[in-house]
């Protein structure tokens, strides 16, 4: 599976994920259950996207461009759903990407840890998508990525760590057990991942982002 189909695979989940909510409104439904699979592809390929970059200064710039672009569709669909406004996926990746580079560029291992800390701290603190775990999920699996069976047992901890709070207060409800099996299971897309690009779409993200969202806000505003 390269590059190309894990991302249209993402892709896919998501669209599944928001227009799950434009259908049942912001009831969890089967939907959600498959739009569950997107996120984790997409830490995954940003820490990929670290590995393979060319620029990575323009890189981080882009991931901030378009985290501002889509702020206003992002809100604008949570404002629709009645849910309360954070900041969009983009400004997660892009504080996993900041972990990443923290970890990697600081000469002082510690002290790269430490901030790679903060990095992962303020997707709580900025109250981004998906919290503290997002970006947590994005440095774990550049972490984890060179060995297979740690990758899959890291992030089966990390799915654990979101979601066993969860179900423990839930009562283990059927519907968090949904979410958290189908959040895992997208292990297998990254297992089949082969390390080849595919066709190449980098600005496919970018804009079906925001623009499937504003789309999506407006239908259900209307």
């Amino acid at each position: 599976m390269s590059s190309f189909v894990l991302k249209i695979t993402a892709l896919i989940s998501m669209c599944f994920d928001h227009f799950g909510y434009f259908i049942f409104g912001p009831h969890i439904s089967w939907c959600n259950f498959l739009g569950r699979l997107a996120f984790p592809i997409f830490a995954y390929q940003i820490s990929e996207g670290y590995t393979h970059t060319h620029d990575l200064k323009k890189y981080i710039w882009r991931l901030f461009l378009f985290a501002i672009i889509s702020q206003i569709p992002f809100n604008l669909f949570q404002y629709a759903l009645g849910f309360s406004l954070t900041l969009n996926i983009f400004f997660t990746l892009l504080l996993g990407l900041l972990a990443i580079c923290a970890f990697e560029k600081i000469p002082n291992k510690l002290m790269g840890i430490i901030l790679s800390a903060i990095c992962v701290y303020l997707g709580h603190l900025l109250n981004v998508d998906y919290g503290y775990w997002g970006v947590l999920l994005v440095f774990a699996f550049y972490i984890l990525r060179a060995n297979k069976v740690l990758l899959v047992i890291g992030f089966a901890a990390i799915v654990m760590l979101k979601y066993l709070p969860i179900l423990i207060q839930s009562s283990f409800n059927y519907v968090n057990i949904y979410l958290a099996i189908f959040t895992f299971l997208a292990i297998i897309p990254i297992l089949l991942y082969n390390g080849k690009q595919g066709l190449k779409t980098k600005y496919l993200l970018y804009i079906f982002y925001p623009l499937h969202l504003a789309i999506l806000a407006i239908a259900i505003l209307i």
